[in-house]
């Protein structure tokens, strides 16, 4: 999952850096690089809390 992630990130990033070498469409292209970057820091917070849910005191500490 990591190399994807990877992947999403450096490919945002190229996306963004490469908006100033596309005519016409630079602000879309950006944004496309925006949204994919986003996506790759927030997307394992999300499925994290989604693996997580429904799991009773885990980190609580408590002993029951």
């Amino acid at each position: 999952m990591f190399v994807l992630y990877l992947a999403l990130f450096l490919g945002g990033i190229y996306l963004m850096g490469s908006a100033f070498n596309v005519a016409g469409v630079e602000g879309l292209v950006f944004t496309g690089g925006l949204l994919l970057t986003s996506l790759a820091v927030g997307l394992p917070f999300l499925l994290g809390a989604i693996e997580r849910r429904g799991e009773d005191g885990k980190d609580s500490g408590s002993s029951l």
